[in-house]
């Protein structure tokens, strides 16, 4: 009588995201507005632009200039007050307070004054900004009773002198305006940027450019470009749409206006278009903010306690239309300083990348980052990838970082090929690499033989058709930095970054000299090298890493180096910055999962629904790759786990039984990955569960198992379970082999059961194999 270790339509998780995910509850999307929209220059005012540094609408740092703005008639000034004509005159007052700062007597008097009163006297202070009333004296703010008396002495002063051409630079705090957003249906909203100027937000959309040109996360869009999804979640810094120059064509201001009307004619209404249009100034770009709905999105928040991540309800004390429109698109507006900045001496070398790999055709640069954990590699990299986007078609990415991999599921060396843009974390951009090997561990510790070669497996695929960037990984100490010099020696890279921060360990400077005067785990340095004239396929025939005394014969070619200052800032610890990296790489997996859904609007579908593959016992090799395992438990391994689809060169048909081992971890192609749902050991059946389709499911006949486990919620959080959950027991045997207390909970059983809740561990039923 056969065995049938799978429940129907069941899957086993190992890890949990419980203890890091249910910090934040799970909350419905709302977004606080921060004012009204912004008055329109009046007379004699200040209007400050944000022009941008010499990385052109880039999020680094920015000089403020003030310029003389046109003039405005008293009718302009009045009209602030006509706009929300229903709300209290406090409220109304308070609205002024960015440009209006009263000291704390003036506001107490304020509160004493009829609601007429309050009216003229904000007038008054209005006429008195518009005449060009200096609010700062000394670092003081001012009364609105001495502004007055100011704006009659400087009404004075300018009736016997002449106006000067230019205002000097102000020594207060220069506060901009507030980009307006108006309503334009049910989940759309109508957001006006003028140049330099910035909207930071967090949550998800889709963002159409409908006049002018914008920038997200260093990529461009333009006027009549498609739409970008968005996402600016709360596991890494949020995202800012930023609005750039662009030519006009020696248009007029009143040319554009109207050009820009005619185009929001379909989207707002009157009153809202010409709310919208008095706050328009040449070089104003105009965005569309729609509400995005992804089956990714749809089933990571399906799991609770997960959607916090795009959105978070937060207490705010101005319900207003920009609130009620940002939340209908499902985003939040949020402060600049939570938003993604980049030093400049990152935007330096992004800027030189860019002009290398653009203005000649046939030049292909081979860019290696490097640097110490958190310091802000992979966001350089998203970066310098849209940004090489904006101005070539496509990018190349080898991936060398097992821990916090970028396209792929944790665990990977992968090569691809990159052609629309990066605007979001790893596990909202999930893509097929154009070859994949599947290392099955988070880290190469232990087996640096088999990572590099691996490394030169994947990057023999390179056509040198494309620029490529190379990431690797955050481990720079020790033996890591020899592994790094390794790498540099056998990719030949021509420009290396490297990142140093003052918080970070301190890490030697990779000039070429270095390099070439230090020995690396299995490579000489350049005075030891006898044979000096092999290349890069000698380099994979000729190297043996046994012999320590064999000189290798590889040597790095010159590169240029180029250092970022890095001053990224995280809430990692050493502490916790394990259980952040492993939420990382477990969302990383949910997105990947989520290919499995159906698109929207479709409702999602749990895997406990979905028909599996049926792969008999013959037709596929096996292989623990993290551990050894006796041949007698290797479907106890296999079973419930995360697998590797992988091609192997040999022919493993035609045994009449199975399952077939393999002797050692193959080096080979991974077309996918899946999840080994159940086994049936009568029709001796294995139960696969993949989004990677049939086409490319025929050329599979290797199974790899690997540390990277399946998230637990994907076992306790779907939706539709009932009763006993599979694979999760409160009992669990620890007399098999390879079984140990470590394994599961924390803390021993007989703890658990002394406090009345025993602690949930995995198990699963053992067999000989026949």
């Amino acid at each position: 009588m056969g065995l049938s270790l799978g429940l129907p339509g069941r899957v086993s998780p190992r890890l949990s995201l419980g203890s890091t995910a249910s910090r934040g509850p799970s909350h419905t999307g709302a977004c606080g507005g921060q004012g009204a929209p912004p008055r329109p220059p009046a007379e004699g005012a200040r209007a400050f632009e944000t022009l941008d540094g010499p990385r052109g609408g880039a999020l680094g740092s920015r000089e403020i200039l003030e310029r003389p703005a046109p003039a405005a008639s008293m009718a302009d000034s009045l009209l602030l007050l006509k706009r929300v004509p229903s709300r209290h005159t406090w409220l109304r007052a308070r609205k002024a307070r960015p440009q209006l700062i009263l000291s704390r007597r003036p506001r107490r008097r304020l509160r004493n004054l009829r609601w007429r009163s309050r009216r003229r006297l904000r007038r008054r202070l209005l006429q008195a900004q518009a005449a060009g009333g200096d609010w700062l004296q000394g670092g003081c703010l001012v009364s609105g009773a001495a502004a007055l008396q100011r704006l009659k002495t400087s009404s004075r002063r300018r009736a016997s002198s002449p106006e000067p051409a230019e205002d000097p630079i102000p020594s207060g705090p220069t506060i901009l305006p507030i980009p307006p957003v108006r309503p334009a249906g049910s989940g759309r909203a109508v957001l006006l940027l003028p140049l330099g100027q910035g909207f930071t937000f967090s949550g998800i959309c889709r963002v159409t450019c409908l006049y002018g040109q914008v920038q997200v996360f260093g990529f461009t869009i333009s006027q009549g470009q498609p739409a970008q999804n968005v996402f600016s979640t709360y596991t890494h810094s949020r995202l800012t749409i930023n609005a750039v120059h662009y030519s006009v064509h020696d248009k007029s201001k009143k040319e554009m206006k109207r050009e820009a009307r005619v185009l929001l004619r379909p989207y707002l209404n009157q009153d809202d278009r010409y709310c919208l249009m008095s706050s328009f100034s040449p070089l104003c770009s105009i965005v569309l903010l729609e509400r995005l709905k992804t089956s990714t999105v749809n089933f990571i928040i399906s799991h609770p306690g997960l959607s916090y991540i795009f959105v978070q309800e937060v207490r705010t004390f101005q319900i207003n239309s920009e609130y009620f429109a940002l939340r209908s698109v499902g985003i939040r507006r949020e402060k600049k300083k939570t938003g993604l900045r980049l030093t400049e001496s990152a935007f330096a070398a992004m800027e030189e990348l860019v002009s290398i790999s653009s203005e000649e055709a046939d030049s292909c640069p081979v860019i290696l980052v490097c640097g110490c954990q958190d310091i802000g590699k992979s966001t350089f990299n998203r970066y310098l990838i849209n940004q090489l986007l904006n101005s070539i078609s496509c990018v190349d990415y080898l991936e060398c970082d097992l821990g916090q991999t970028e396209f792929t599921p944790p665990g990977c060396i992968s090569l691809l090929n990159i052609t629309e843009p990066v605007l979001g974390p790893p596990f909202t951009h999930q893509r097929t690499p154009q070859k994949m090997v599947y290392y099955g561990k988070t880290s190469c510790k232990n087996n640096f033989e088999n990572y590099i070669e691996v490394i030169k497996y994947v990057f023999s695929s390179y056509k040198r058709e494309a620029p490529l960037i190379i990431n690797t990984m955050g481990w720079v100490a020790d033996q890591g930095l020899l592994l790094l010099i390794d790498l540099i020696r056998l990719l030949s890279p021509s420009h290396i970054v490297q990142f140093n921060s003052d918080r970070s360990k301190y890490m030697p400077d990779l000039t070429p000299d270095f390099v070439d005067d230090m020995d690396g785990l299995y490579t000489r340095r350049k005075s030891r090298v006898r044979n000096r004239g092999f290349h890069l396929p000698e380099f994979a025939e000729n190297l043996e890493f046994a012999d320590e005394e064999k000189e290798s014969p590889v040597m790095s070619t010159g590169y240029k180096l180029m250092f970022v200052k890095s001053e990224f800032v995280t809430g990692k610890t050493p502490r916790n910055r394990e259980s952040h990296n492993r939420v990382l790489r477990e969302l990383a997996v949910l997105g990947y999962l989520s290919q499995l859904q159906p698109p929207v609007p479709k409702p999602l579908c749990a895997l406990h629904g979905l028909t599996p593959y049926q792969v008999p016992f013959n037709a596929v090799a096996l292989r623990i790759i993290h551990a050894d395992v006796a041949p007698t438990h290797i479907l106890y391994a296999v079973n419930a786990s995360w697998v590797g689809l992988c091609k192997i060169l040999d022919d493993v048909r035609g045994y009449a039984s199975g399952p077939i081992l393999l002797a050692q971890s193959p080096i080979c192609d991974c077309v996918g990955f899946g999840i080994c749902r159940g086994i049936d050991m009568e029709k001796r059946l294995y139960h696969i569960l993949t989004p990677v389709p049939p086409e490319e499911l025929r050329h599979v006949n290797c199974l790899l198992v690997g540390a990277v486990s399946i998230p637990q919620c994907v076992l306790k959080s779907q939706r539709g379970l009932e009763g006993t959950i599979p694979y999760v027991t409160t009992d669990y045997n620890f007399k098999l082999p390879g079984a140990s207390e470590k394994i599961g909970a924390r803390e021993s059983g007989a703890t658990h059961k002394e406090k009345g809740h025993p602690k949930a561990k995995f198990y699963r039923k053992t067999y000989q194999c026949s």
